[in-house]
C-alpha cells in the first residue's frame, strides 16, 4: 500500500505499464507529474524530455512512440489546445501514445489552480476530422494509477493516441492505493510484413513498425493508403483511412464505454457523473437514500467513447436524469440525445467542487 498524490499515482501507472519516453512542458495543475518523471525516469534508464512548449511535446512524444517507445505527455487544458494538431497527426497515422489532460478552470488561462471538467468536448472534437478517441476519467487515486497504466495498453492496442481526462482535484488529493495491483506492460510489436496501415475491412489492428526496421515507411498526415503513400486526391483512399480509425473503435464501443453503477436496480432519480464529481455524487446519493429518496449513480469510468446503450438502458422506473459535472453541461448534452427520461443538469464553473448538498437541492427540486 502506498499513500499518494493522485499526480504521483498517474506516475506509478505509467512507469509500471513501461513508459519509457516522456516529453512536456509545465503547466499548472499536471507539472508534479513532469517533475516526478524528470527525477525517476533517468533513474530508471528512461528518456525524459522538457520540450520548449506544449507543441514541440506532444510532437517529440509522436517521434519518440514511431522509434518504438512507450510514450506520454501530461498537460491542462490550455497547453492541450496547443497540442491538438498535433493529436490530429498522431489519430491519422495510428500513432499510439498517453495524454494526461488534468483540467482547470477555463476558458483560455482562466484559474490555473482550481478545478474544472471544460475539456472533455475538447478531447471528443478538439481535432479536425473524423475520429473516435478514448478518454479515462478517473475519480481516486487508485483509478489514476490503474487508468494510466491501461492507457498504454489502450494505445498500443488501437493504435491511437488515448486521453486520461484526470483534474485538479483528483490531481492533488492524497488517498492510500494498492500499487501491487496488477499491471499490463506494454512490450512494442515484433517485425512483419503487413501493411503498417491495415485494412478497413476488418479493422484489424496492423502491427506498427519502428524506424530503423528497414521498411521505408512514409508517416504522414496527409491522406495515404495502407503502405503509407500519399494519396492527397485518391476518395477511396481517404474513405478507408476514415473507416480504419473510426470503426475500430465503433466496433468495440460497448466493452470500451465502460461504467460503474450504484442503487441503480430501484431509482426513481438517476445522476450521471464522471471523475471528482462523481465522488460528490456518491455522497449526494447516499444522502438522499437516507432521507428516503430512490436515487441511484451511473458513473462513467471512459467518457469516450460514450456509453449510449447504459445511458438508453436506464431503468424505466427513472423518472428524472441529473447530471453533475463541473463545466456547463457538456455530457449532459450526450445525455439528452439518448436518455428516455427527462435531463436536467447540476452544473458548476466556480472553480470549486461541486458539493453534496448542491446535488441534493437539484434532487429536491425535480421531485417536488
Amino acid at each position: 500500500m502506498a499513500y499518494l498524490q493522485g499526480n504521483m499515482a498517474c506516475v506509478e501507472g505509467a512507469l509500471r505499464a513501461g513508459c519509457d519516453f516522456f516529453g512536456a512542458y509545465p503547466i499548472t495543475p499536471s507539472t508534479e507529474i513532469m517533475t516526478a518523471m524528470a527525477r525517476r525516469m533517468p533513474e530508471m534508464g528512461r528518456t525524459f524530455v522538457q520540450m520548449e512548449d506544449e507543441i514541440a511535446s506532444i510532437a517529440a512524444v509522436i517521434g519518440a512512440a514511431w522509434a518504438g517507445a512507450n510514450a506520454m505527455t501530461a498537460t491542462s487544458g490550455p497547453g492541450l489546445a496547443l497540442m491538438l494538431e498535433n493529436i490530429g497527426y498522431a489519430f491519422a497515422t495510428e500513432t499510439p501514445c498517453v495524454i494526461v489532460d488534468v483540467q482547470r478552470a477555463g476558458p483560455s488561462t482562466g484559474q490555473a489552480t482550481r478545478p474544472a471538467q471544460g475539456d472533455v468536448m475538447t478531447a471528443r472534437f478538439g481535432c479536425p476530422g473524423d475520429y473516435e478517441p478514448i478518454a479515462l476519467a478517473p475519480w481516486s487515486a487508485q483509478e489514476s494509477f490503474e487508468m494510466t497504466a491501461r492507457a498504454f495498453a489502450l494505445a498500443r492496442e488501437y493504435r491511437m493516441p488515448v486521453f486520461v481526462l484526470t483534474d485538479e482535484i483528483i490531481a492533488h488529493l492524497y488517498e492510500t492505493l494498492d500499487l501491487d495491483r496488477e499491471i499490463e506492460v506494454v512490450e512494442h510489436d515484433p517485425p512483419c510484413d503487413l501493411p503498417p496501415f491495415g485494412d478497413a475491412r476488418t479493422c484489424e489492428r496492423t502491427p506498427m513498425p519502428k524506424f530503423g526496421e528497414g521498411r521505408k515507411l512514409l508517416v504522414t498526415g496527409s491522406t495515404h493508403d495502407e503502405r503509407g503513400r500519399r494519396r492527397t486526391t485518391d476518395p477511396q483512399a481517404q474513405m478507408r483511412l476514415v473507416e480504419r480509425i473510426t470503426k475500430k473503435i465503433e466496433r468495440d464501443r460497448k466493452t470500451l464505454a465502460e461504467t460503474e453503477s450504484y442503487m441503480m436496480d430501484d431509482a426513481e432519480i438517476a445522476l450521471v457523473s464522471y471523475g471528482a464529481s462523481g465522488r460528490s455524487s456518491l455522497a449526494a446519493m447516499t444522502q438522499a437514500r437516507e432521507n428516503g429518496r430512490k436515487v441511484g449513480l451511473l458513473r462513467l469510468k471512459n467518457v469516450w467513447p460514450f456509453a449510449q446503450e447504459k445511458i438508453r438502458d436506464i431503468g424505466g422506473g427513472v423518472k428524472k436524469i441529473v447530471v453533475v459535472e463541473m463545466n456547463c453541461g457538456m455530457m449532459r448534452r450526450e445525455v439528452e440525445r439518448f436518455a428516455r427520461a427527462e435531463v436536467v443538469g447540476c452544473h458548476k464553473v466556480a472553480g470549486e467542487i461541486i458539493r453534496p448538498d448542491e446535488i441534493i437541492e437539484v434532487i429536491e427540486n425535480v421531485s417536488a
